[in-house]
C-alpha cells in the first residue's frame, strides 16, 4: 500500500479540533468484530468499563478490573484501523492518586495501543489529569453521572438539577483546565449540558445529555438492541438485533430436535462429488 493511500488514525488533537464543527460519532466495542463494523464509521471507539455488564453479567461497572480492560483493548486495537481508541480505567486504578493513575494508564496504552484512557471525576480528578496530560498520556474526562460513583449518587439519577448544576458545570470547567482533550457528559439536565458546551473549549460528548454537545456517545449493544437488562430513555435503538438473534437460535434448536439440521448440504459422503475438470479432493 502506498503511503498515498494508508489509513490516517485520528489523534486527540484532531478530536480537539472538532470544538464546534462536525459532531463527533463515538461507539463502544469490547471485541475484534465490532470494532472493524465501528471503526467504518466513527471517530472515537471507546473500550468501556461497561463491558462489564454488557458481556460479564456484572451488576454495575465497579467489578471490572484493569486485566479485563486490557484484554478488551487489545481486541479492539486489532480491529480498527482509523477511529480514536480510548480505553476506560476501572474502578479503583486511579483514586488514589496521580502516581497510582499514571502506572495503571501506562499499562493500559503499553499493552493495547489505545491513544488515550479515560476517567471519571470533575474537580477531584484534576491534579491527576494534569499530571497525566503533563507525562504524554492523553486523558478523557467523564462528568454528570459517573457509574463507577453509583453507590453515591444512589442509583443512574439524572444529574445538574436545580442547584446542582453548579457542581457540574465547575467540575466540566476543572477537567478542561486540566488539559483532558474531551469530556464525556453523561445523564446531565439537557440545559446544562448545553450551557457547558458552549463554555469549556474542549468537546462535549453527551449520552443522555444534549444535541448541542459537540459529539454523542452510545454503547454499541444498547443502540443495536443486544442488550436489554434494561433501557435507558436517552438510547435510541437503530436495530432489534437481540430478537432477531433470539428468533434464529429457536429456529436452530427446532430444526436439531425434529432432525432438520443438519441436512444433506451440511455433511459429507464416502465418495467425493465429482467436479468439473476432475474429482473433489
Amino acid at each position: 500500500m502506498s503511503a498515498s493511500t494508508e489509513i490516517r488514525t485520528l489523534t486527540p488533537p484532531d478530536i480537539v479540533g472538532r470544538k464546534n464543527g462536525t459532531p463527533i460519532v463515538c461507539l463502544t466495542a469490547y471485541t475484534t468484530p465490532m470494532a472493524r463494523l465501528v471503526d467504518r464509521h466513527c471517530d472515537v471507539v471507546l473500550v468501556g468499563d461497561s463491558v462489564g455488564m454488557v458481556l460479564h453479567g456484572l451488576p454495575s461497572t465497579l467489578g471490572v478490573t484493569l486485566d479485563m480492560m486490557i484484554l478488551h483493548g487489545k481486541a479492539v486495537r486489532r480491529g480498527v484501523e482509523r477511529a480514536l481508541i480510548v480505553v476506560d480505567m476501572p474502578f479503583g486504578s486511579y483514586e488514589e492518586g496521580p502516581e497510582q493513575a499514571f502506572r495503571n494508564a501506562a499499562r493500559i496504552m503499553a499493552e493495547t495501543g489505545c491513544a488515550a484512557v479515560k476517567l471519571e471525576g470533575g474537580k477531584t480528578m484534576a491534579e491527576t489529569i494534569r499530571f497525566l496530560t503533563g507525562r504524554g498520556i492523553p486523558a478523557m474526562a467523564h462528568v454528570g453521572l459517573t457509574p463507577q460513583s453509583v453507590n453515591v449518587f444512589g442509583g443512574y439519577k439524572v444529574q445538574g438539577r436545580g442547584h446542582d448544576a453548579d457542581r457540574i458545570l465547575q467540575d466540566a470547567v476543572a477537567v478542561a483546565e486540566a488539559g483532558a482533550f474531551s469530556v464525556v457528559l453523561e445523564k446531565v439536565a439537557e440545559p446544562l449540558a448545553r450551557r457547558i458546551a458552549k463554555k469549556i473549549g474542549i468537546p462535549t460528548i453527551g449520552i443522555g445529555a444534549s444535541a448541542a454537545c459537540d459529539g454523542q456517545i452510545l454503547v454499541v449493544d444498547d443502540m443495536l438492541g443486544m442488550f436489554s437488562a434494561f433501557r435507558p430513555k436517552f438510547v435510541k435503538r437503530y436495530a432489534e438485533l437481540g430478537d432477531r438473534m433470539d428468533a434464529a437460535i429457536a429456529a436452530y434448536a427446532d430444526d436439531v430436535r425434529e432432525r432438520r439440521f443438519p441436512g444433506p448440504d451440511h455433511v459429507f459422503g464416502d465418495v467425493p462429488k465429482a467436479v468439473k475438470g476432475g474429482t473433489a479432493a
